[in-house]
């Protein structure tokens, strides 16, 4: 007699309660609805959640004073105030902080906090997906196969994670070292733009986490049919991911290029809104040695921004196990950065911060691999 398995049967497991930490404020009145609470009052319910969880940083939902015992009794049921598991923390000898955070089993991704980037400003430098489809040549992360994107929650609980290492509750606190988020951490921004703008919805929300929408900076490699539409629907700060200043040379280190060249791209850039010297795009260049680093190629660039208003950020390649690149000698970097200025754009050289532990820009990826339905079936089964 045989016996045949059936792989579509799902486990019975108990159902385990979701966390409130990091939803937007549409979210959080979803929620309330679903408990019972009357659609008059979900929305200011909400807005009473929205402000312990990110104005507060709460963690126990009896420190909500003003939501009733039974209200919280029925939160406390039903969900809970946790982050994702922090699966690792580095420091770097310069004080940059590292995330390895496991959003579910199999699934981890990296967040960085840089320390006094300028004028005591710190800056956290958040992931969008696990891995990434756009395998530009010197970075790390686009060694690692996109595993899934990252919901506009789990983007925000990156967030929380810092701030509660920081200790920075209430978001309103004095002084406070997190004052910028850069989406430049593991991914392609723009390949998740519904969440990522729902993210910044609730990152720049003044009665919560409470970080204006100028201090948020988003970085693309050049997925040009979203610029203008990130521009529109968050109004946040626009980085591109440059690096090269002819077609055949980023067509080689910048795939997407393959598909969406440079006319195309700057065309896109352009088409941006509300671009003028106060609310300027930022360009990434990172700097390799034999490659991209001639002063004939810094005159191009200078040519290229003509009419943008822009910065230029000059990245010293950051090494990393196998990687293909040398980063440019330091007299040639200042060399380049020398005939930017000169043509009046600023053209800062980044110092490196968090080498040590493969914190620094091009260096994240995390050790997540995407598994099939049926690999998962297997381990379900296997797990009883």
């Amino acid at each position: 007699m045989k016996t045949a398995l059936d792989l579509t049967r799902k486990p019975d497991l108990p159902a385990v309660p979701s966390s409130l930490a990091g939803l937007s404020l549409p979210a959080l009145k979803t929620q309330m609805e679903t408990l019972g609470v009357e659609p008059k009052k979900a929305g200011m319910r909400a807005k009473q959640l929205r402000r312990w969880l990110h104005h507060f940083g709460a963690t126990d939902f009896n420190a909500m004073t003003d939501l009733s015992k039974d209200l919280r009794a029925q939160l406390s049921d039903a969900h809970t105030l946790s982050r994702p598991e922090i699966a690792e923390h580095k420091v770097s000898v310069d004080g940059t902080q590292k995330w390895l955070v496991r959003f579910q089993p199999g699934v981890e991704g990296e967040s960085v906090f840089i320390p006094a980037v300028s004028n005591k400003t710190g800056a956290l430098c958040v992931s969008s997906q696990v891995g990434c489809t756009l395998n530009c040549t010197f970075c790390h992360t686009g060694t690692q196969k996109l595993v899934r994107n990252l919901t506009a929650q789990e983007i925000a609980a990156q967030v929380l994670i810092a701030r509660d290492a920081l200790g920075e509750w209430p978001a309103s606190v004095e002084g406070r070292q997190l004052t910028n988020i850069v989406f430049m951490g593991m991914g392609e921004p723009l390949y998740n733009l519904d969440n990522v703008a729902e993210a910044i919805d609730t990152l720049s929300d003044g009665e919560g986490l409470a970080i204006g929408r100028r201090r948020i900076t988003v970085s693309t490699a050049g997925v040009a049919p979203k610029i203008p539409e990130l521009g529109a629907r968050t109004g946040a700060m626009l980085a591109i991911s440059l690096h090269a200043v002819r077609d055949d040379l980023r067509d080689e280190i910048v795939p997407i290029n393959r598909k969406y060249d440079l006319q195309t791209l700057f065309e896109a850039i352009r088409a941006y809104p509300e671009l003028n010297n106060s609310k300027r795009v930022t360009f990434e260049y990172v700097m390799l040695k034999g490659v991209n680093d001639s002063l004939a190629e810094a005159r191009d660039l200078v040519k290229l921004l003509r009419g943008i208003p822009a910065k230029i950020n000059l990245i010293p390649f950051n090494p990393w196990p196998g990687s293909p690149y040398e980063c440019s000698d330091w007299e040639v970097i200042e060399a380049f950065a020398e005939v930017v200025n000169r043509a009046g754009y600023s053209s800062p050289i980044r110092t490196p911060r968090g080498r040590d532990i493969f914190a620094a820009c091009g260096q994240l990826r995390s050790e997540s691999v995407k598994k099939s339905a049926a690999e998962k079936r297997r381990e379900q089964l296997a797990a009883g």
